[in-house]
């Protein structure tokens, strides 16, 4: 697929792999709308991709992908200001320390890092749909994380459990495979394919720049002496699904280093895809999402 000319939404746009991802898609002449929760971060990064690229067609969305509302409006401004989108990436994730609940009564961690990017992803795609209109199709790419774990559909909010940082995170991100498993099924045939990525093992700011990933990976490079990939060769393995002519009409898969990788198990049963969707569908307030 050919960038130039092409509208692309990235999440978590400021900083780390977002942020890479963002300057690729404008330095291949992309026109790039950065969803950012920072107004100040945004802007900042904006201009930094802008002086680096040459390419002046970002813009910046400021919304918290917490918030439920915010999303929605987010959705209905880009109606507003465009007739099709070509390029999805649901990027943004985060950890947190201890359990907290959002204004919508839901466990922070899986309101950013799932329902966040099912309801972004499902209010935009009569957007995606028209842009896949025009000749080569349109891609959601959704960046996931590689822990073997199995979403409790019974507790998502942590209430019966003791809650754990890292816990919660991988049950959240293991969403992302759910989704992208069953919006695949849901959209076979559209023109719009969707699949998943894990980005490899890179420094990035998850749960904050002293957060555990970063603490983590800090010990053992040093311990071992290994050198950190950075984010833009992560973005590589992005970049790969959103503009690859041998992906292309791929979908519903989970990638690695530019070729499909095992999933955890539960994600690869359809049944819980399905499940996922309905719960995540009443989470969201929506009547079933994309049919």
């Amino acid at each position: 697929m050919q960038l130039q000319g092409k509208t692309a939404l990235v999440t978590g746009a400021n900083s780390g792999l977002g942020k890479a991802v963002a300057a690729a898609l404008a330095r291949g002449g992309a026109r790039v709308l950065m969803l950012c929760r920072s107004a100040e971060r945004g802007a900042a990064a904006r201009q930094q991709i802008v002086a680096a690229t040459g390419n002046g067609q970002l813009e910046l969305l400021v919304c918290d992908l917490a918030s439920q509302a915010e999303i929605r409006a987010t959705a209905a401004a880009l109606h507003q200001g465009n007739d099709a989108l070509h390029l999805l990436v649901n990027n943004a994730g985060t950890a947190f320390a201890e359990r907290g609940l959002t204004e919508d009564g839901i466990e922070r961690a899986l309101a950013v890092n799932h329902l966040g990017p099912f309801l972004l992803t499902n209010l935009l795609l009569d957007l995606l749909l028209a842009g896949a209109t025009e000749g080569e199709g349109a891609r959601i790419v959704n960046v996931g994380t590689r822990i073997e774990t199995a979403m409790n559909f019974g507790d998502l909010n942590w209430e019966r459990r003791r809650y754990r940082m890292m816990g919660a995170y991988g049950e959240s991100k293991l969403g992302n495979i759910h989704f992208t498993r069953e919006l695949a099924r849901r959209l076979e045939g559209s023109g719009v394919t969707v699949n998943c990525v894990f980005p490899g093992v890179f420094l990035s700011n998850l749960g904050g720049t002293d957060g555990a990933q970063n603490w983590a990976l800090k010990v053992f490079a040093k311990t071992f002496g290994w050198t950190l990939p950075k984010p833009e060769q992560a973005a590589e393995r992005v970049l790969y699904l959103l503009s690859s002519d041998a992906v292309a009409g791929v979908s519903g898969k989970y990638f690695g280093d530019r070729k499909p990788i095992r999933a955890p198990a539960q994600a690869s049963d359809p049944a819980a895809n399905a499940e996922l969707w309905r719960i995540s569908a009443g989470l969201t307030g929506l009547a079933d999402g994309a049919g």
